[in-house]
């Protein structure tokens, strides 16, 4: 393997890693963590506008961090892989940083469980 080779693949781990310089998309992946939520609920529990949380999902799902789910009329988020929020959890514990914990309140006319919308039926 040449040296761009190596470049190739280490460019695709820094597009990641600038993914995760910015706090919000910290706070979106911490707040859906293993389970599933609208971006309702993430506007909620984060303080932000839906416009700019919606905009961070789909760097996101481009990225692959995140896939949705369509319930309804609702689209719900989840991680593409679990080891991403792992990873968070990891770094925080080398840092000793206290990662904040997030409950995703009920919103009326939301049909968020906690789960898949396949397991709401």
């Amino acid at each position: 393997m040449n040296m761009s080779d190596y470049n190739t693949n280490l460019s695709t781990i820094t597009e990641i890693f600038d993914l995760f310089s910015q706090s919000a998309r910290l706070n979106i992946v911490l707040a859906i963590g293993s389970g599933h939520a609208c971006v309702c609920h993430l506007e909620a529990v984060l303080g932000l506008r839906q416009a700019y949380i919606s905009q961070q999902l789909m760097l996101m799902r481009s990225a692959g961090l995140v896939e949705t789910e369509r319930c309804g009329k609702h689209i719900f988020y989840h991680l593409s892989d679990p080891q991403w929020l792992t990873l968070i959890q990891r770094a925080a514990e080398l840092k000793k940083i206290e990662l904040p914990i997030f409950e995703l309140p009920e919103i009326d006319g939301c049909v968020y469980s906690g789960k898949s919308c396949k397991s709401n039926k």
